[in-house]
């Protein structure tokens, strides 16, 4: 049998040079976007979804289908049990999470710039409890829960008290959430903000934690690389976006973060600044 390749090391520490940059680059922008995956909450102790030990890769494990078919619309359709167990899967591993000090770092340089963007691929919610504000969760939340039949909606904080498939208490149906699954398209409505906040600029673009698998992840990168836009990469592993990035620091995102805030606050002592 094949062997598997060593995990990712995590590192630890980021050099001051690359940190300083970046934060300077910080100092002079006044719009940030930050484009955030799976790696960003993974210091809260959730799982990255792909890799080795990640949730898609269990999955596939489990089922001997790929992950793209078991978390699908059309799976969810024929075989609902199947797709909630692995719904169920994921909503477990992020019982009970908190936001990490990366989330937090987010939410206070949106206190600091005239305007920034969080665009992100999570569908854990931990952005938010953090205090980002400005927010474009593009694959839903796991916790908003929709009738497939009828108008039911409602929030739960977690999966306890549901059966598998859940039904709908009003008609019955099967219950879903308000995720993309696989084979879906993105949500009309966030995806036309996501395009309006891109039309109005950036002065520095991140990607944080994602391996920018999908071309809509990708682009606003690439975009701005072309155009001279700074461009920052947060990432232990290697993405098809590290050889394009102006900085990369392959930590993770919560080594990183912290690296670059502690530098940028010392650009500016005199400001009045809220954290750590």
């Amino acid at each position: 049998m094949p062997t598997q390749p060593p995990p990712v090391r995590r590192r630890t520490t980021v050099k001051k040079e690359l940190a300083d940059a970046v934060a300077a680059v910080l100092g002079k922008a006044r719009r940030a976007l930050f484009i955030t995956g799976a790696g960003i909450s993974a210091d809260s102790g959730l799982p990255t979804y792909r890799g080795i030990g990640g949730l898609y890769d269990g999955a596939a494990a489990d089922e001997g289908l790929p992950i793209e078919t078991i978390l699908s619309g059309e799976m969810m359709a024929r075989r609902p049990e199947l797709t909630w167990k692995h719904l169920h899967r994921m909503e477990l591993a992020c019982r009970g999470a908190e936001p990490n000090r990366g989330h937090e770092i987010l939410a206070e340089l949106e206190q600091r710039l005239d305007r920034t963007l969080v665009f992100t691929q999570n569908v854990d919610g931990l952005r938010r409890v953090a205090g980002s504000k400005n927010v474009i969760a593009i694959h839903g939340d796991l916790h908003d829960l929709r009738c497939t039949a009828c108008h039911w909606r409602t929030r739960v904080p977690d999966f306890a008290q549901l059966s598998f498939p859940p039904r709908c208490p009003e008609c019955r149906a099967i219950v879903r959430p308000e995720v993309v699954l696989f084979g879906e398209a993105l949500p009309p409505g966030p995806f036309q903000q996501f395009e309006d906040e891109l039309a109005k600029g950036f002065d520095v673009v991140f990607a944080i934690g994602t391996s920018a698998l999908f071309p809509y992840i990708a682009r606003p990168v690439l975009v701005a690389r072309s155009e001279g836009i700074p461009t920052v990469e947060i990432n232990p592993g290697d993405t098809d976006l590290s050889e394009v990035v102006q900085y990369r620091l392959k930590a993770t995102a919560r080594t990183a973060l912290k690296a670059i805030w502690a530098a940028y606050k010392a650009l500016a002592p005199r400001r009045t600044m809220i954290g750590h």
